[in-house]
């Protein structure tokens, strides 16, 4: 069988997604929790049968790694979201109000309106601006330290990335569910990304401007490491 790279097939009850990376130094498998499928890298197109063959002994593996993907947390009435890293109860104010946030004695809360994916996206849409303002003023912050130039910013739900910076048009695009995270994750997000604009690479160079912007950014690298995949389950 003639494989190609990007192709989806069925693969010992999975679903297996074929990439090739010239990069890569040997044949691997990587959990993509977010998509729910295994992703089999091989470093050109005439490998992915190898690659292929390799995943079909690991096929236990690749299931159990699966099943241990967080499960998506609704966004519904009852629920309970982190804002922060705090964890932020929603609840509906029935009618057709647009979600706004406030605390009550038990902590922080979303009230809102709207009902099923009504309700969800005006929940979501609430985060969205709360993402807006906070990666706002944190990459401004950035930008006035190194002294760097205004750039274009935008929020947006990527798959599984946390930000991108071009710094040839001077844009930054954030995931606005970093929101979720706690306040010093989500500088350290906004440090990541203004710091392509001087250096486009991960090179030590790199890194070292993040450090002068945020200190050991290797505690925040963990934390998205380790929980990102749950609040990229959010909703789904």
């Amino acid at each position: 069988m003639q494989y190609r790279n990007g192709q989806r097939l069925p693969l010992e009850g999975l679903t297996a997604r074929l990439s090739v990376n010239p990069r890569a130094r040997r044949l691997s498998i990587r959990i993509d929790a977010r998509a729910g499928e295994a992703v089999l890298i091989a470093p050109s197109e005439r490998k992915l049968a190898e690659v292929v063959a390799f995943a079909r002994t690991k096929a236990d593996w690749m299931r159990e790694r699966l099943a241990e993907r967080p499960q998506g947390t609704p966004i519904a009435p009852g629920a309970v979201i982190d804002l922060f890293g705090r964890p932020t109860r929603l609840i509906s104010t029935g009618g057709a109000g647009a979600a706004r946030l406030t605390e009550d004695a038990d902590g922080p809360l979303i009230a809102s309106g709207g009902e099923g994916e009504a309700y969800a996206r005006r929940v979501e849409n609430l985060f969205k601006r709360v993402a807006r303002d906070t990666l706002q003023t944190r990459t401004d912050i950035h930008l006035r330290t190194l002294g760097q130039r205004p750039v274009k910013m935008s929020i947006a739900d990527p798959k599984s990335r946390w930000g991108s910076c071009s710094p040839h048009n001077r844009s930054i695009r954030y995931s606005w569910r970093v929101v979720m995270a706690p306040p010093a994750v989500i500088d350290y997000l906004a440090a990541h990304e203004v710091a392509h604009l001087v250096h486009a690479d991960h090179s030590p160079a790199y890194w070292a401007v993040v450090q002068r912007l945020v200190g050991d950014h290797r505690p925040f690298r963990k934390w998205l490491r380790e929980n990102g995949p749950a609040l990229h389950a959010v909703g789904r």
